[in-house]
């Protein structure tokens, strides 16, 4: 299975881990025109045999609408990467899918490794692995005074940036979100929610990653985000038990929600993803016994459009595509 079909390591709070090195090719700038990044394509293409790891090469422009927004909702690909308008940029991925590299996007090469759960120094040996193997065949950009040179000065240094996401419904629920997100952000880290056009966060998610990439070592960045996540993986735990010991209360939110999820004949995405939040919750209490940790996994993947459409191998309009999301939801959840 591809690694977000996965539980890892406290994968009850952490759902994924993510490693990303910003690389750009020496000899060349960093602001490129059309036909300098159609260059460097050509250039990666070449070399796609040396570079291994069962990667394969894809143009964007050959890429049809559905696909890439699968891999926008997988986060393999930002949105403005996948659809700028002059469809210009390739992808290297493997048949796993946790590793994928922008070629194109503002730099030149975008090393991305993932994993589930709370993963982050093995992908982060994976993707050094990768970017030493990289840099033999190409040659980095680098300074000896700074480190890795980047367009975005903010990436200047080791080039990493470490994301984690992470769940918690019950810091939610209790109200304590907002106070630890701030706390958080006073350790030299940022965390993100998952927000709709209305600034309401949907499905209790939440993004933790690092602000430095200068003055510090790939280590001591994974370290730091590591500890701040098993903090807050420890307090969303003690939210939860807090939330279990009301008993029928929480079970018959739990259930509600399941209900709604599972007889529904049309559904939203941001509804669906409201209601798995707390179905979620009741599995990793051990509350919801229906559902296992797989069907979880595939509902929060089959739920977003364009991974429905690419399960269904069909395009459709927002109601039909609630009409079958409600449709597979019921599906996922017979599997057993």
């Amino acid at each position: 299975m591809n690694w977000y079909l996965q539980n890892g390591k406290e994968s009850d709070v952490v759902v994924s881990s993510k490693v990303r090195l910003s690389r750009n090719i020496d000899g060349y700038k960093f602001n490129l025109n059309k036909e300098e990044k159609k260059e460097i394509e050509n250039l990666v293409q070449k070399n796609l045999y040396q570079i291994g790891y069962g990667l394969k090469f894809f143009k964007l422009e050959d890429m049809d609408e559905i696909t890439k927004q699968s891999l926008v909702e997988k986060d393999l690909l930002n949105y403005e990467f996948a659809f700028n308008k002059e469809k210009i940029g390739a992808i290297l991925i493997n048949d796993e899918e946790n590793i994928c590299i922008m070629i194109g996007e503002k730099d030149h090469l975008k090393i991305q490794v993932f994993g589930s759960g709370l993963d982050l120094e093995n992908i982060l040996n994976l993707a050094v692995e990768i970017d030493k193997k990289l840099e033999e065949i190409f040659g980095y950009a680098i300074s000896q005074k700074y480190g890795y040179l980047t367009s975005c000065p903010n990436s200047i240094g080791t080039g990493l940036k470490a994301s984690v996401k992470v769940h918690l419904p019950a810091l939610s629920k209790t109200g304590n979100a907002e106070k630890v997100l701030q706390a958080i952000n006073n350790f030299g880290v940022n965390i993100k929610g998952v927000y709709d056009e209305d600034g309401n966060n949907v499905g209790d998610m939440y993004e933790i990653f690092n602000k430095k990439t200068l003055g510090v070592t790939e280590n001591e960045i994974i370290h730091n985000i590591k500890i701040i996540v098993e903090n807050v993986t420890k307090q969303e735990r003690e939210a939860r038990r807090f939330l279990a010991n009301k008993g029928v209360e929480i079970e018959d939110i739990i259930y509600r929600n399941y209900g709604i999820l599972t007889n529904c004949k049309k559904i939203t995405m941001r509804e669906a993803k409201n209601l798995l939040s707390k179905i979620k919750l009741g599995v990793d209490l051990g509350i919801l016994k229906e559902l296992n940790d797989l069907q979880i996994q595939k509902l929060y993947l089959y739920i977003q459009p364009g991974n429905l459409q690419k399960y269904y191998g069909e395009q459709y309009e927002r109601l039909d595509r609630e009409i079958k999301r409600a449709e597979l939801i019921k599906k996922i959840v017979n599997e057993n």
